[in-house]
């Protein structure tokens, strides 16, 4: 097992990495304060790993909460079902909640740990390779609204972080492909050198290699922690780490949350991102098109969806978290290695990155 430490102060928190930690129920008691423990998760990865969560867990009170799998469940309807259970079965205020999932359990299970008396504790189980890379870890929360993704939520960061990786021999390769865009994304924003290592193992990595997969989410997790160490609340470089996120969002909430997968749409929008940097000459097209190739040998769309126009996109990114005094911000690369966030760009720069034939630049 590897262990790394997100520096927050009096809210700092170990993230532990290796094989078979979900069996290790030591790990995780070491980090719960009362007897009582809600674990949160859906009706897919329960049948893989609620027993034996549980059953590690057995010393405590256990409530399972299973909620329906999916994007399209993130709403207020379905937070709900965890505060009935919660109060159906008296959690105090020492409760500890373990999100058990994905990056839609993750965040459902820390919203409601924010929300539940005021905030209790709760614990990341992230079992998809994106929620283990990305979501799982630095405190973000939250669920959708019909007009925008990730609208409504909460900073609250978990008591810890627990990633089995070999949970992810049962992800589906259409999921594992979406945790390698945000992979990817470390490279391009911060660790151009990632980037070449990713360009070699990414093979590796779609075979379920343990020891490429351990090393991937390490260095994808310190790149994490040391962004969100120095800005837990996203008011300044924090903001980098959602390279296509604003295109990728604006996909999601056009096509319904659910039809293209979270890492799916931010591949598409950081080939557009990409494309916008090239266009305001701070990277080369060779250095566009060897981000794309990696992307798309990660088995990602690398072409947003044919039915979007640029009116389409305008719309859903007028309603983005990053749009500030009505001035709308984008994640962009000065360099392979490093991501700006910018409002300064000509307006005619955006609206021709978001008229571009993708199909015709990534052949």
């Amino acid at each position: 097992m590897q262990t790394l430490q997100v520096d927050l102060g009096e809210r700092s928190y170990p993230i532990m990495i290796g094989a078979q930690l979900i069996d290790q129920g030591e790990l995780l008691a070491r980090h719960i304060r009362g007897k009582q423990v809600a674990i949160v998760t859906n009706d897919t990865v329960a049948p893989l790993y609620l027993e034996r969560l549980s059953r590690s867990l057995g010393e405590f009170k256990l409530t399972p909460i299973v909620l329906p799998d999916g994007e399209a469940q993130k709403n207020w309807q379905t937070l709900q079902l965890i505060f009935d259970a919660l109060l159906s079965a008296r959690h105090d205020r020492n409760t500890t909640i373990v999100a058990l999932g994905g990056g839609v359990i993750g965040d459902m299970a820390g919203f409601a740990a924010a929300s539940y008396q005021r905030g209790v504790d709760f614990i990341q189980v992230p079992t998809t390779l994106l929620s283990q890379v990305d979501s799982s870890v630095g405190g973000k929360t939250g669920i959708n609204h019909p007009l925008g993704k990730n609208m409504i939520g909460a900073f609250y960061q978990p008591q810890a972080v627990l990633i089995d990786t070999s949970t992810l021999v049962t992800l589906p390769s259409r999921e594992l492909s979406a945790g390698l865009a945000e992979v990817i994304k470390y490279g391009l924003i911060c660790d151009e050198p990632f980037l070449g290592w990713l360009e070699e193992n990414v093979d590796r990595l779609r075979a379920l290699d343990q020891v490429a997969l351990t090393e991937a989410i390490k260095r994808s997790c310190e790149a994490k922690a040391k962004v969100v160490g120095a800005d837990e609340r996203e008011a300044g470089i924090r903001a980098t780490l959602n390279l296509g996120h604003t295109f990728g969002h604006a996909i999601e909430t056009h096509q319904g949350y659910g039809v293209w997968l979270h890492g799916e749409a931010v591949s598409a929008g950081t080939v557009m991102a990409l494309e916008m940097s090239s266009r305001l000459g701070w990277i080369s097209a060779a250095e566009r098109d060897r981000a794309v190739r990696l992307l798309s040998r990660a088995g990602l769309p690398v072409v947003p969806p044919v039915d979007m126009n640029a009116e389409d996109f305008l719309k859903h990114m007028a309603v983005d978290k990053k749009v500030l005094n009505g001035q709308l911000r984008l994640v962009l690369l000065k360099r392979l290695g490093e991501a700006v966030v910018t409002g300064d760009f000509p307006r005619e720069v955006l609206e021709a990155t978001l008229s571009v034939n993708y199909d015709a630049l990534t052949q």
